[in-house]
Order: structure tokens, then sequence, then C-alpha cells
């Protein structure tokens, strides 16, 4: 009675690896971004926003039929 049912496999003779509890990450390669940086991309992206923004309006008052109805 008792043990393993027929056809277990059986067990690796050597214990798997598990990572230490304790080991750290090496350091990221890639630093932060300055303050100019920062700045050029947030200012690129409002530019990028508002273009689209104006696109959007442009494209619904260009889309209107002359009897005013709209197209769903």
């Amino acid at each position: 009675m008792g043990g393993l049912p027929q056809g277990t496999p059986e067990r690796p003779a050597t214990p798997a690896q598990y990572p230490s509890v304790h080991d750290m990450p090496s350091a990221r390669g890639d630093t932060p971004l300055t303050e100019a940086e920062r700045k050029r991309l947030k200012d690129e992206l409002t530019a990028a926003r508002n273009r689209a923004a104006k696109q959007a309006t442009g494209a619904e008052s260009t889309g209107s039929t002359s009897d005013g109805a709209r197209n769903p």
C-alpha cells in the first residue's frame, strides 16, 4: 500500500536550480531623460496631438453633404 502509481516518471537525479532570493538584476544600461530631452519630447507630442485634432475637425467639416445631413 502506498507509494507512487504505476507509470509515474522517476524523479531527476539533480533537483532543479532556482534563482537565489537575494540575486539582484544587473544595472540598467539606459539613462533617464534629461530635462531638455523631456521638454523636447513633450513639445513634439503636443504638436502631434494638435495636428491630429486639427485634421479631425477638418475632416468633419469637409465630410458634410450639401443638404446638411450627416452620413452615419
